[in-house]
């Protein structure tokens, strides 16, 4: 079977009642966990990004608490994991000031982990590539929240 256009999906989810709207939602949050997240984000976060904000930071700081030390290698895999899930966070939200303050969460929160990154290259350059994209991010912003950001992010760039 082949997916139609999002378009295609408009027209036709215009022209169902409410009730299949809703069945059609919750058969779609049974088939994937990122389904499910999304739709608990549309309905129950969105209104408080604040909170969403907070309660992602806290999973971040909890992750990083979890990391296998013993070897990079598994600090690497761990930190690459951390960073697709912030992603996954951004992309529901799709708020800019969102992602920049998630972004810079994760690098503060990379930087002052032990043992530091500046012993392995990966690391840093995954650190540094983070630090260049939330730079472009910033510019997007409106003025007062680029002069607020890009303070955190000179603090950042000069560990």
């Amino acid at each position: 079977m082949k997916a139609v256009t999002v378009k295609t999906l408009k027209i036709e989810l215009n022209e169902r009642s409410h009730h299949e709207l809703v069945e059609l939602c919750l058969r779609l949050s049974k088939f994937k966990k990122e389904n499910k997240e999304l739709l608990t984000y549309l309905l129950l976060e969105a209104q408080n990004e604040a909170g969403f904000i907070e309660s992602v930071k806290e999973e971040i700081t909890d992750q990083f608490s979890e990391i296998n030390t013993k070897t990079f290698y598994f600090i690497k895999k761990s930190v690459r994991k951390i960073l697709r899930m912030v992603k996954k966070y951004i992309r529901y939200s799709k708020n800019k000031e969102t992602e920049v303050e998630l972004l810079l969460f994760f690098c503060e929160q990379l930087s002052e982990f032990s043992p530091s990154i500046k012993r392995n290259n990966t690391l840093l350059n995954l650190y540094r590539r983070e630090l260049a994209s939330i730079e472009k991010k910033i510019q997007a912003l409106h003025e007062d929240l680029q002069y607020d950001y890009k303070q955190e992010l000179d603090e950042l760039t000069n560990f």
